[in-house]
């Protein structure tokens, strides 16, 4: 079993950035695939960006590429998306997500059923 716990939002100004974070207990996370996704007020859940085990790959919506990077250090358990040039439209709930037994695979994994545990959010505001 892996718990992921996200940190790092708030509320920030258009143009701004921010940093979230994740950390994963148990053995499996540099086994994991990690992925982000949101959910905005009144909207489904959407993929936001996605790293390979070992970090080498990403793959990312269009909505965020070249603002948004998502990074990894599997020596603390952690995956993070760093966030630049935040809109208005990027208010929601970011949620990590872990696809395990990942090693050595790779595919853009956009999709909820790609991934096999969640954590619990956290909320970014962005004021315009």
């Amino acid at each position: 079993q892996v718990q992921l716990v996200e940190s790092g939002g708030g509320l920030v100004q258009a143009g701004g950035s921010l940093r979230l974070s994740c950390v994963a207990s148990g053995r499996t996370f540099s086994t994991s695939a990690m992925g982000w996704f949101r959910q905005a007020p009144g909207k489904e859940r959407e993929f936001v960006a996605v790293i390979s085990w070992g970090g080498a790959s990403t793959y990312y919506a269009d909505s965020v590429k070249g603002r948004f990077t998502i990074s990894r250090d599997n020596a603390k358990n952690t995956v993070y998306l760093r966030m630049n040039s935040l809109k208005s439209e990027d208010t929601a709930v970011y949620y990590c997500a872990a696809r395990k037994n990942a090693v050595g695979l790779w595919g853009l994994w956009s999709k909820e059923q790609d991934y096999d545990y969640w954590g619990q959010g956290t909320q970014v505001t962005v004021s315009s």
